[in-house]
């Protein structure tokens, strides 16, 4: 079900309603969509399997457990590398899943390679992280950072 065509008015419905309360029942989800709650059961099962549904969550606020700093990291990486050594890139992806302060990491086209959206308690921890982790890793050329002011809109909703 890797086409968009494959998905269906009801599809779309019911992914809208979990995308929005992944919590309710079959039974809620199928009164909004005009569905039984079997029908629903069938078609989140086959979304589950097709990988159309990735996975599960809950949503934590970062405020709400102590990182009130959210900082976007743009990391351009060395280009040249020794024939005996790994691809700086290998290297640089498999560091970023070992840090937790990294929730997410994008590659990208232009002047710079990476961007990182990092999540820490306060300046101090965001220093310690760029000094002593992201600045240290010898893949990394260059960074430049920009920090979150406030957040005017954020959603894990895809649109449908």
């Amino acid at each position: 079900m890797n086409e968009t065509a494959a998905l269906d008015k009801l599809d779309r419905a019911i992914l809208r309603r979990l995308q929005a309360h992944g919590r309710e029942t079959y039974d809620v989800v199928g009164e909004q969509v005009g569905l039984s709650p079997s029908a629903v059961l069938r078609r989140v099962k086959r979304l589950e399997e097709a990988g159309v549904i990735d996975r599960y969550v809950a949503l934590v606020r970062p405020e709400a457990v102590g990182l009130g700093l959210t900082a976007y990291i743009n990391v351009r990486l060395e280009k040249h590398t020794e024939s005996h050594k790994r691809n700086p890139m290998d290297v640089f992806r498999a560091s970023v899943q070992t840090w937790p302060e990294v929730v997410e990491c994008a590659a990208l086209t232009g002047d710079m390679d990476y961007l990182l959206r990092v999540v820490v308690q306060d300046m101090a921890h965001y220093s310690r992280f760029i000094m002593d982790t992201l600045l240290k890793h010898p893949s990394v050329q260059d960074c430049r950072t920009s920090f979150v002011l406030d957040r005017v809109k954020a959603t894990t909703a895809v649109p449908l």
